[in-house]
């Protein structure tokens, strides 16, 4: 009778992939030019950020009508919202140095630090009709984690004047910032029932 193998330990699976998922395809060169000039340069940006906020706000405000009644983000809905969070993750990579090319005002992906929003999924009713309680502890984290981004941006606009290049690991540091950012305005807006993440890549 020839003997048994001893049973093997199951090998634990990897975190499930979240819905909303930072995709960092940037070389790390910086035009000190463009850099010098930064803050003046996103201007426009800021401004049609404002006025596509405006109507963000009401479209979340129909998102929270629709999720909570009928258990899902309409598909045209959840797509304009998704929009508006990618260009704005577009134009926070830009100011805070994570990226250096002009962003465009479309929102479109394409964009060297980039945006990636599964379609709609269903969503419990009642933390639906809760979700701005809920949302609190990650917007308190978001808005800390704004700050370190910020602190990292002064240091790497001295560091990429001096050498034309964003240091990766402070890159990557912003990176991890903006992506748990995207993840709780995603979660506030109805885009995903899913909480933001700490755990992964901070570039992926």
């Amino acid at each position: 009778m020839s003997e048994q193998p001893p049973p093997t330990a199951p090998v634990p699976e990897g975190p499930e992939r979240h819905p909303i998922r930072l995709v960092v395809n940037d070389d790390l060169e910086r035009s000190r030019l463009t850099v010098f000039f930064r803050l003046l340069l996103v201007i426009p940006h800021a401004l049609w950020l404002l006025l596509w906020g405006i109507v963000i706000e009401l479209a979340a405000i129909v998102a929270w009508f629709a999720t909570l009644f009928g258990g899902r983000c309409p598909a045209g809905l959840h797509d304009f919202i998704a929009r508006y969070l990618t260009y704005m993750t577009h134009v926070s990579a830009y100011v805070f140095l994570i990226a250096d090319p002009y962003p465009s005002f479309s929102g479109r992906t394409g964009y060297p630090v980039d945006l990636e929003v599964d379609p709609p999924e269903p969503q419990n009713r009642w933390l639906t009709g809760l979700r701005l309680i809920l949302a609190i502890p990650a917007l308190l984290i978001a808005n800390a984690l704004q700050g370190v981004a910020q602190i990292i941006a002064i240091l790497g606009w001295f560091v990429c004047l001096a050498t034309g290049r964003m240091p990766r690991g402070m890159r990557d540091l912003s990176a991890y910032c903006l992506r748990y950012q995207a993840q709780a305005y995603g979660y506030v807006l109805l885009l995903t029932s899913r909480y933001p993440s700490f755990s992964g890549s901070p570039v992926s």
